[in-house]
């Protein structure tokens, strides 16, 4: 699919020379800290050296005073806890932060992780139950609740107590209770895009602040979880974000949890890890656990301390993967049958698909791969009894979120961000609900956003990789430094770089699909490899012997002991 490319325009030449001469960088360097918006020594040091003593004060966010007063009262009571976590990585990662580290505080502390199929996403009944069997007398959601206001009131029927910590966008009514969420109206949180596992560590904080500041140090040693939670939610990696996913990082790295390395030896991945391996390697698997069978088993790994039993648990979790992968291609497949037999499909600004026995654990995941073929706003159902249960997703800029809100009266419930959703919508609405998701998507869908778009930051020659005195087999100053911009995400996307008028040299396919090139550039005396996943279409464009454009992240390929630079190739183009 041919893609419209959009580069930024560099910085203004007087502002780069000034961080240039401030932090003794280049041009490209420079440039590439003003678009992130550091624009002076003190902002450089908060972006390459974060700070914990950074971190807002908790008690700036709304509700937090009620929260942990009401938190360290049934510590000190030994009143029974009830963790309600969604069956998501940031869910399950929040409910496991916070089980570890209140159960050292009272051991009346229990957790509860719904059913993907059974009870769907958000605040449950069964939930409730089970804290009203367990004779708990408050309850904490995590990652889940803004928009549970009957079910809360359910709860609290029964005499439980509630704490809402969320960090989705609230309804038009609030549940009756304490609710931590920085995107809730009253709060003016400095910092508004954290994870739920963001906003369970915050409560965490507070409560260390006020009553237990012998037990902030403790706190700390779970940040592994918080960097879990931030790359797998793609929550923007800036702000309180960068701080705690950056220590989360190290800890992961320098005393590795258990649970992880676990995951790794089964991924057959070593340390150390960027946050991209984690989103890749780590967050699948957790995730799989909750698509395939139920989150339970992941929190079960990640809290238990019986080496054993984590690894027995990650393996049974790696075949959840590996399974998850077989129906996601499965699916997939079915899915681009059932558009391309359609035969008013290509009149359509939207795709909505369904069958009655689609694995409800991957169709968000099959919708993200079918905007990869037909690129549209996209809505993958399953049935279940008499209801659908949907995932959506989106392209560019179209917000997913406020379309499904121009359809909630055909929708039984629904909630997500801009860029993805999930819904539930009664069988006999289905077909109403899509003419008129479809009429929404035609009306505010824009003409741009009818392209995908190959975005890149800087363009690039390749004489400036390497200083003139750099040995060439070696990674370049230029790459060194580049490094220290992690962790990447968004917010703080991976650089992006075009270079223009490029020659192939030599080029092959690898493995039927990747494209590996090397490549270089007239008057730069260099020849840098490179690699294009799944671009073998590309071969017969760069094989022409014409020149190209190329824009590409660098990367660091370790082969026999030897790290050198390579390209990775996301998109090239003919000059001519």
């Amino acid at each position: 699919m041919q893609k419209k490319w959009l580069i930024k325009s560099p910085p203004d030449d007087t502002d780069t020379g000034q961080l240039r001469s401030v932090l003794k960088i280049d041009r490209t360097l420079a440039g590439l800290l003003l678009q992130r918006g550091i624009s002076g020594y003190e902002s450089a040091r908060d972006f390459f050296r974060p700070s914990l003593d950074a971190l807002h004060d908790p008690f700036l966010m709304h509700d937090m005073d009620r929260a942990a007063d009401r938190l360290a009262r049934a510590i000190r009571g030994k009143e029974r806890i009830l963790l309600f976590g969604d069956y998501d990585v940031d869910g399950t990662t929040a409910v496991s932060m916070m089980y570890l580290f209140l159960r050292e505080l009272n051991p009346e502390v229990y957790y509860y992780i719904p059913d993907r199929y059974a009870e769907g996403y958000g605040l449950s009944d069964q939930g409730i139950d089970h804290a009203v069997e367990k004779n708990c007398t408050l309850m904490i959601s995590l990652d889940c609740g803004i928009r549970s206001v009957e079910k809360i009131a359910r709860a609290m029927k029964h005499g439980i107590d509630f704490i809402v910590c969320d960090h989705h966008q609230p309804g038009p009514q609030l549940p009756d209770c304490i609710i931590l969420d920085p995107k809730k109206e009253q709060c003016h949180y400095p910092f508004s895009e954290l994870s739920g596992c963001g906003v369970g560590f915050k409560l965490l904080d507070a409560l260390c602040r006020k009553y237990l500041p012998g037990e902030q140090s403790r706190l700390f040693t779970f940040l592994d979880f918080l960097a879990v939670s931030i790359g797998a939610d793609l929550v923007p990696v800036s702000g309180e974000n960068r701080i705690l996913s950056y220590y989360g990082l190290r800890r992961i790295n320098e005393q590795p949890r258990t649970s992880f390395t676990a995951l790794l030896e089964v991924a057959e991945r070593a340390l150390p890890l960027t946050l991209t391996d984690v989103v890749f390697v780590i967050a699948p698997r957790i995730n799989a656990a909750g698509r395939i069978r139920s989150g339970k088993y992941a929190v079960e790994m990640m809290t238990s301390e019986d080496g054993h039993e984590i690894r027995q648990l990650a393996a049974e979790i790696n075949d959840d993967n590996l399974e998850r992968r077989k129906l996601d291609a499965e699916i997939t497949a079915e899915a681009l049958a059932l558009i391309e037999a359609d035969q008013n499909f290509h009149s359509r600004r939207s795709t909505v698909v369904f069958q009655d026995n689609w694995h409800k654990g991957v169709i968000g995941i099959v919708a993200s791969r079918l905007i990869e073929v037909h690129f549209r706003p996209t809505i993958v159902f399953t049935r279940q009894d008499d209801h659908y249960t949907g995932s959506a997703r989106t392209v560019n800029d179209f917000d997913i979120h406020a379309a499904l809100c121009h359809c909630e009266d055909l929708i039984v419930q629904f909630g997500g961000h801009t860029h993805a959703a999930g819904l539930t919508v009664h069988a006999d609405k289905l077909e109403a609900f899509c003419e008129r998701f479809e009429a929404v998507v035609a009306e505010h869908l824009l003409p741009e956003d009818h392209v995908p778009r190959q975005e890149a930051d800087y363009k690039l020659n390749f004489d400036e990789l390497f200083m003139k005195e750099e040995n060439r087999m070696k990674l370049p100053r230029f790459k060194r430094i580049l490094d220290q911009f992690e962790p990447f995400g968004p917010g703080n996307m991976k650089p992006l770089f075009l270079s223009e008028n490029v020659f192939a040299t030599d080029q092959r396919i690898l493995k039927d699909k990747h494209l590996k090139l090397s490549v270089v550039q007239p008057d730069a005396d260099l020849c840098i490899e490179a690699i294009g996943f799944n671009m073998a279409d590309k071969a017969e464009l760069v094989a022409s012997g014409l020149p190209f454009d190329m824009i590409y992240t660098l990367e660091s390929n370790t082969w026999n002991n030897k790290t050198t630079l390579q390209l990775n190739i996301k998109d090239i183009r003919s000059t001519c």
